[in-house]
C-alpha cells in the first residue's frame, strides 16, 4: 500500500525529457535565432533564384521553389555535401541533439503553415462567385470525376506494383489493402494552393474557367482529405462513421455561419472603414481582417478539415468587395509571395529524399504512377467539363489545371509513410509524380489557351514577357 507521501522515482526516459526541457528553457534566444536567420537567407535566396529560372523556361515560380527545396535537401545538397548540409540545416544548438533536430523543423513548419493560410486567403479573395453560381453543377461534376477516375487507376495499379515494393523501414511489409486505398487517394488530390498560385501568376483567377476549376479543386480537396482520413482509419482499424458525419455536419454549419453571419458583419465594417479613409485599409482594419482570418482558420482546424479551408472560405465570401480585395492584396501580396510562400514550398521540399530511387523496376513504377495520375485528371475532369457544356479545348484546360498536385500531395504522402503503406522508394516516386504533374500544368494551359477566355488575361499578366495592354475601342 502506498502512503499519501509516497513519491514515484522517475525513470531514465522521464529524466531525459526533463533534462532536455530544462536545456531548452535555458537556451539563449540569440543562439536559436541565428540558425533560423541563416536558413531563411538560404531558403529565400534559393527559392527566388529558382523561381526566376522557372519563369524563364515558361514554368510558374512555384515549380522552381519546389525544385529548390529538393536540391537543398538530402536529395542533392545533403547527399553531396553532408557536412555543409548539417551546418546549415542541422546545427548544434547546444541542447540535446534529438531535441534540436526536431525544434528547427517545427518552427519552420509553423511559418510555412502561416504562409499557406495567407496564400489561401488571397486565392479566396480572387474567387469569382458569379461564375460558380452559374456553373456550380459543372464544378461538382468535374470534382467528382477528378476524384473517381484517378482513384480507380491508382487502385488498379496498386496490386501490380505491390510485389516490387520493399518493406517499410518501421512497420514492415506493406499491406496491399492499405496501399490500394492510399494510392487511389494520392492520385486523386488536386493541390488547391498550388493551382491558385499558378492561376494568380497567369492572371486567370477571375475568369469563368478559373473560378469553376478552383471551386472544383476546393471540393476535390475536401473530398480527398475525407477519403484520406477514412483510409487512415481503415489502416488503423478504427473507422468511425459517426465522427466523419459529425465533421461534415460541423463543416456545413461553419459555411452557413460564414455566409449569413460573418460576411454581413465584415462587409459592413470594411465598407464604413474604407469610406472614412478614402479606400485605404488602416492598421485597425487590417488587424480586424487578421483576427477574422485566424478565427476562420481556427474553426476549420478544430473541425478537422485543415486551417487553410477556413482561410479560403473567408476570402471567397469577401471576393465581391472589389475595393477591399485590391487594398488587402496591396498590403499582403508581396510579403506572402516573397517570404511566407517560398518558405512553405522550399522547406517542405527539404524533407524529401529521392536518392532512394534505384533499379529499373522502380523507374517503371514511377512512369506508371505519373501516367496514371495525368491520365486520370485529364480524362476524368476533361470529360466532365465537356459534358457540362464546355468546348473540347476548354475541357482540356480544366483537366490540365486539375492535374496540378504540388506539395498538398506531399502532405498526404507523408501521412502514407507514417501509416506504413508507403515505403521509401514509393515515397520518392509519389514526390516526383507531384512535381511532374505540377510542371505539366502551365505548358498545357499555354498550349490550349488560344481562342479561349484565358488567352487575353495570360497576355496581360506578363507571364510570357512584357504585359500586353487591352485594346480600347472608341464608342
Amino acid at each position: 500500500m502506498t502512503t499519501p507521501f509516497a513519491t514515484t522515482i522517475p525513470d531514465e526516459r522521464t529524466l531525459g525529457v526533463l533534462d532536455a526541457a530544462r536545456h531548452l528553457a535555458q537556451m539563449d534566444t540569440e543562439s536559436l535565432i541565428l540558425p533560423i536567420l541563416i536558413q531563411l537567407i538560404v531558403i529565400i535566396a534559393a527559392a527566388r533564384t529558382f523561381g526566376a529560372l522557372a519563369r524563364r523556361i515558361g514554368q510558374p515560380s512555384v515549380v522552381g521553389e519546389i525544385v529548390a527545396g529538393l536540391l537543398l535537401g538530402p536529395s542533392l545538397f545533403g547527399w553531396m555535401f553532408p557536412d555543409q548540409f548539417a551546418i546549415v540545416f542541422r546545427p548544434d544548438l547546444g541542447i540535446e541533439r534529438p531535441v534540436g533536430d526536431a525544434l528547427l523543423p517545427k518552427i519552420f513548419t509553423v511559418i510555412a503553415q502561416l504562409g499557406l493560410i495567407f496564400l489561401l486567403f488571397l486565392v479566396g479573395l480572387e474567387f469569382e462567385g458569379g461564375h460558380v453560381r452559374a456553373h456550380g453543377r459543372a464544378a461538382v461534376l468535374i470534382s467528382l470525376a477528378g476524384i473517381s477516375f484517378p482513384f480507380a487507376l491508382g487502385a488498379a495499379l496498386a496490386p501490380l506494383i505491390h510485389p516490387q515494393l520493399e518493406s517499410h523501414p518501421v512497420t514492415g511489409p506493406v499491406p496491399l489493402l492499405g496501399l490500394t486505398l492510399f494510392l487511389g487517394v494520392a492520385l486523386s488530390i488536386t493541390a488547391m494552393p498550388v493551382l491558385g498560385r499558378i492561376m494568380m501568376e497567369l492572371g486567370i483567377t477571375r475568369t469563368r474557367l478559373g473560378a469553376i476549376t478552383i471551386t472544383a479543386a476546393a471540393v476535390d480537396d475536401a473530398i480527398g482529405w475525407i477519403l484520406l482520413a477514412s483510409v487512415a482509419a481503415v489502416v488503423k482499424s478504427k473507422f468511425d462513421l459517426r465522427a466523419t458525419l459529425e465533421m461534415i455536419g460541423w463543416t456545413v454549419a461553419f459555411v452557413v455561419v460564414m455566409v449569413f453571419v460573418v460576411r454581413p458583419l465584415l462587409v459592413g465594417y470594411f465598407a464604413r472603414s474604407m469610406k472614412r479613409h478614402n479606400g485605404k485599409l488602416t492598421a485597425n482594419a487590417l488587424a480586424v481582417l487578421f483576427v477574422a482570418l485566424f478565427l476562420s482558420a481556427v474553426a476549420t482546424n478544430l473541425i478537422g478539415i485543415f486551417a487553410v479551408f477556413g482561410a479560403f472560405l473567408l476570402g471567397a465570401i469577401l471576393s465581391d468587395q472589389d475595393e477591399l480585395r485590391e487594398a488587402a492584396a496591396a498590403r499582403l501580396h508581396d510579403v506572402v509571395t516573397g517570404f511566407f510562400v517560398p518558405v512553405f514550398f522550399t522547406y517542405t521540399g527539404l524533407r524529401t529524399d529521392i536518392t532512394s530511387l534505384h533499379g529499373g523496376a522502380v523507374w517503371l513504377i514511377c512512369g506508371a504512377v505519373v501516367l496514371a495520375a495525368v491520365t486520370g485528371k485529364l480524362v476524368g475532369c476533361g470529360l466532365a467539363a465537356r459534358l457540362s457544356g464546355f468546348t473540347w479545348r476548354e475541357a482540356g484546360i480544366v483537366g490540365a489545371m486539375m492535374n496540378a498536385r504540388g506539395l498538398m500531395a506531399l502532405i498526404a504522402i507523408n501521412l502514407g509513410y507514417e501509416l506504413g503503406v508507403v515505403p521509401r522508394s514509393l515515397y520518392a516516386v509519389l514526390v516526383l509524380m507531384a512535381l511532374a504533374t505540377t510542371m505539366l500544368t502551365t505548358p498545357l494551359l499555354l498550349l490550349l489557351r488560344r481562342g479561349t477566355e484565358i488567352e487575353e488575361p495570360i497576355a496581360r499578366s506578363g507571364f510570357l514577357g512584357d504585359p500586353i495592354e487591352p485594346v480600347e475601342t472608341k464608342p
